[in-house]
């Protein structure tokens, strides 16, 4: 993927280490001591309550919830999508490698990383294998 049609984001301290782990290619989320898993930029558990919230290793599949297809004047179309991750929180992100009609909710994707110029890693999706 070109990181030519990605926005550029900035690292502060409550983001270096998604952005550290995102570096090496690998997805991390917030998970409390209960077990329960948050989407960045998660500071309180969405289920619990906790504050002690720790980043842990994701899996990076996940199935399409809901996409729109973004049309931008004099350039190509850019899909976009919400996932919900194996591990429960949903993530955001740019979908590559698929045409804008084969799109459909539940069709099973995993993440990888592009850095755009002068900026961090940022997650975007590509499809696997099915439809769950």
């Amino acid at each position: 993927m070109t990181a030519s049609n990605m926005f550029a984001l900035r690292r502060d301290d409550a983001s270096a280490a998604f952005f550290d782990a995102a570096a090496d290619g690998v997805l991390v989320l917030r998970r409390c001591e209960s077990g329960h898993w948050n989407a960045p930029p998660a500071m309180t558990c969405s289920t619990c309550g906790s504050r002690n919230l720790e980043w842990a290793p994701a899996s990076g599949d996940g199935a399409i919830v809901s996409y729109a297809v973004v049309h931008r004047r004099g350039a190509d179309t850019l899909p976009v999508a919400i996932v919900e991750l194996a591990e429960g929180p949903w993530l955001r992100g740019q979908l590559q490698d698929i045409a804008p009609d084969e799109l459909v909710e539940g069709l099973v994707v995993q993440v990888r990383f592009a850095t755009p110029e002068g900026g961090e890693p940022i997650p975007y999706f590509v499809p696997t294998a099915g439809k769950e």
